[in-house]
């Protein structure tokens, strides 16, 4: 047999050595936390950590950007903040907030691990601290989240009975026999702008992106972007319990990513709805999340202030 590869090639490093303790001087400084959420899911699923094993996907992939022809090493560093301990559990919304509070204030753009879509309602809520007026929030998924209750899918519907602007959420990628008429009116009633997923079939992904933040963040609001994995179709994701046939490629997913982390408004954006357990031999959903968080860098670098 010829050379193979090592693990450990010097000429090849991986995505996991973005991973930094404290900010890096010089370097555009991304945050990431994780927020493990599972207990109120509508779907049945595991306590598996998914920040966890979406950090140790990134050995899978390397640092260099074809698309840019660049080393993203070289430019941005992704801090690691760690994970909050049971945020579903009594006084988990004080222990997000605790963390969120921690972090540094150059950070250009914080990214969550989730967890289920509970996460959401929880770091805009920590993020906003009760005063939603200066936010927006993009979701790409295939739910409304409009459910009575508190679970996964209601996050939607509780930031709105908290006083979300409903005119200020756009919701891309809804699917077909995915929701219910009565959640629909309820979108509708509050204000929110939907847009299908066929529509994300038949304009450019980023055109999509542009207009969802824009919409989100009228008026000069921060933007807060949920990317839920089941958008995508069930095939790229098997690890998601609530995907469908018929969802986004993983390459529109990789490339809605790129272009709202590229979005000066956007300043938090969250990577829900995957149970490690049910996922294939192959990871192949938590490799995906891993390589949009590696897509929200290559956006970030991407903005057009960066020096």
């Amino acid at each position: 047999m010829g050379n193979v590869a090592y693990p450990n090639d010097p000429n090849w490093p991986s995505a996991a050595t973005l991973l930094a303790s404290r900010p890096v001087d010089g370097k555009r400084n991304v945050g990431l936390l994780g927020v493990s959420t599972f207990a109120t899911s509508v779907s049945p699923r595991s306590s598996a950590s998914t920040p966890k094993a979406v950090r140790a996907a990134l050995e899978r992939y390397s640092t260099w950007s074809f698309s840019d022809a660049l080393d993203i090493a070289e430019h941005v560093a992704l801090v690691d903040y760690g994970d909050v301990d049971d945020p579903d559990g009594a006084g988990g919304d004080e222990r997000v907030a605790n963390a969120l509070a921690r972090w540094a204030p150059e950070v250009a753009l914080r990214l969550i691990l989730g967890g289920d879509n509970a996460a959401t309602w929880h770091v805009l809520h920590a993020l906003a601290g009760g005063d939603y007026s200066n936010f927006g929030l993009v979701t790409l998924d295939a739910h409304l989240d409009m459910r009575d209750g508190v679970s996964n899918g209601s996050p939607v519907r509780q930031l709105l009975d908290d006083g979300f602007d409903g005119h200020h959420v756009v919701q891309v990628g809804l699917a077909d026999f995915s929701n219910s008429a009565v959640y629909a009116q309820r979108a509708h009633d509050a204000g929110v702008t939907v847009i299908p997923r066929d529509v994300l079939h038949h304009e450019p992904v980023e055109e999509v992106a542009r207009r969802a933040v824009a919409l989100a963040g009228s008026g000069g609001r921060r933007v807060y972007v949920d990317i839920d994995m089941d958008a995508a179709d069930r095939v790229a994701v098997p690890g998601c319990p609530a995907a469908a046939p018929g969802g986004l490629s993983a390459d529109e997913m990789r490339r809605f990513v790129r272009e709202v982390a590229g979005q000066h408004a956007v300043c938090a954006i969250d990577f829900t709805e995957i149970d490690v357990e049910r996922d294939t031999e192959d990871e192949r959903t938590v490799r995906l999340a891993a390589l949009l968080l590696l897509e929200a860098l290559a956006g970030v670098r991407r903005r057009v202030q960066w020096r």
